[in-house]
């Protein structure tokens, strides 16, 4: 038992990645699943496509390194955050699909609750903001718009969960409905101070407490894969949302240690150890892990569409085949031009929490090809990043250089990057292990189990592959943030 399985289960794809006793990958599968739109702003998935993604995964990984449940000394879960589900508590058959956190459906539902004084309440509870974002008003929207859910849901029929409940609950046949305190602390229901689930936000939503899961530590006794899964039980001893555990697989331990991770949107967080901050720059408060029962808090900053960007040129303007074309055409763009791509398809997050705005191109020219578009969207990247970064260090009040630690797929691309440092006036570091999310949560399984080292050991093994300096004149800096800056304050005056 000298391995660890890491499920990772995100946005467009389920992913299982083997972790030997070093921490090294051994073994990866992957498999995307389809993203459904059913109307202007919504987002979902089938259900069962993460589970069966999540399985097929676990069972193909095994496979390629070799190994039998028995070599498999613990499970650790890392997901998606926010996405909503609800099941019935006996069959676990969903009662719709899983409403995914890009979902705008409930932004007047927000509103409602704003305009009703609600949001100071729900800042001082869980941390965050009344936004469609969170799980909250998805839970409300499914059991007033689901055929007769509400009447299941008070009776104590049905279960909520997010992705990692929704997990769980399949690998242990039922026998399990738990989630870990990150990912309680998304859903807009759970206290942050206190450590329990809220009544007060439970009562505004008019959501059952019943439906709730019990929730844990990041490393914990999640329950017992089932044997006919694997061929033999695996315990499950680690969970954390996506950017909680990119937090930990960046060995972020420290109060003032940055890390942002580059997926399907942005996310930054920043420990800010034992104590809660109350952000002034709509930024959020957030859990960062759990470990012996005591919370580690952090500012976080969530950009919606990062890499997502990425995928509408190749998938929805069709300028580019595959995703690693954009380096290429983004230094091969034109140097008199400036695009600025504002990627606001689902809403414009932190620090501008806009779930009306919409996406804009602006600076177009007759000569604005594949190449511009390209560059563009590459710079909203770090675009955004910066409006993170000045408000966090307003928040946080810290001085003195910035170190980023940087992780997901678009890191890997050196012209992102060296952009970002160059756009933020700050280091950017690069690890070796871009797995960062899949190792958080199979450190916090692993070291569960007896398998990996303790927090200070594990943090010394964090280990630099590409460090990347700023190399940009201040002025040029300057006078692309104010373009920045400007489409956004544009792109916000549009009607939706």
């Amino acid at each position: 038992m000298r391995h660890t399985l890491a499920i990772d289960q995100g946005t467009t794809s389920s992913r299982a990645i083997i972790f030997d006793a070093e921490l090294g990958v051994a073994a990866m599968a992957q498999e995307e699943f389809t993203q459904h739109f059913p109307d202007s702003g919504w987002v979902e998935h089938d259900p069962m496509d993460l589970w069966a993604t999540t399985a097929a995964t676990c069972r193909a990984a095994m496979e390629k390194a070799g190994l039998k449940a028995g070599d498999i000394a613990a499970i650790g879960i890392t997901n998606q955050r926010e996405t909503t589900l609800i099941w019935d508590r006996e069959t676990g058959k969903p009662i719709h699909n899983a409403i995914v956190w890009q979902d705008r459906r409930t932004s007047s539902m927000c509103q409602d609750l704003k305009a009703q004084g609600y949001e100071e309440k729900v800042t001082e509870c869980t941390g965050l903001l009344l936004d469609p974002y969170f799980s909250g008003t998805k839970v409300a929207w499914l059991l007033d718009n689901v055929e007769g859910a509400r009447a299941r849901a008070e009776a104590g029929g049905l279960v909520f969960g997010t992705v990692d409940t929704w997990i769980i609950w399949h690998l242990t046949g039922g026998k399990e409905h738990v989630t870990d305190a990150t990912n309680a602390a998304r859903t807009m229901l759970y206290d942050i101070r206190k450590g329990e689930w809220s009544e007060e936000m439970c009562g505004m939503l008019g959501v059952p407490m019943s439906l709730l899961p019990e929730v844990r530590d990041c490393a914990s006794d999640f329950g017992m894969a089932r044997a006919d899964l694997f061929g033999a039980e695996i315990p499950i001893l680690g969970v954390a949302g996506d950017q909680q555990a990119a937090t930990i697989g960046q060995a972020c331990f420290e109060p003032g240690m940055l890390k942002s991770t580059y997926g399907t949107g942005c996310f930054a967080l920043l420990n800010t150890g034992q104590t809660p901050v109350t952000s002034k720059n709509r930024l959020l408060t957030t859990i960062a892990y759990q470990l012996d029962g005591k919370p580690t808090y952090a500012l976080e900053g969530s950009i919606f569409i990062a890499g997502a960007v990425v995928q509408w040129l190749r998938d929805g303007a069709q300028m580019i085949r595959q995703a690693p074309e954009t380096q290429g055409l983004a230094e091969g763009a034109d140097d008199t031009q400036n695009v600025v791509i504002v990627p606001a398809f689902t809403g414009l997050g932190a620090p501008y929490w806009n779930a009306e705005c919409r996406g804009a191109v602006f600076g177009l020219t007759r000569n604005s090809g594949p190449a511009e578009f390209a560059r563009a969207a590459l710079e909203s990247v770090g675009f955004q990043t910066r409006d993170l970064l000045e408000a966090m260090q307003s928040d946080w009040g810290a001085t003195g250089e910035t170190a980023l630690r940087v992780d997901g797929g678009m890191s890997a691309s050196d012209w992102t990057m060296q952009f970002l440092s160059d756009i933020l006036d700050a280091r950017v570091d690069r690890p070796k292990v871009l797995e960062t999310t899949a190792m958080g949560v199979a450190w916090l399984a692993g070291s569960h189990a007896g398998l990996y080292p303790a927090m200070a050991d594990f943090a010394k093994t964090w280990a630099l592959e590409k460090s990347f300096a700023p190399d940009m004149a201040a002025s040029t800096r300057d006078d692309k943030y104010a373009r920045w800056k400007a489409a956004v304050a544009a792109a916000q005056d549009v009607p939706a």
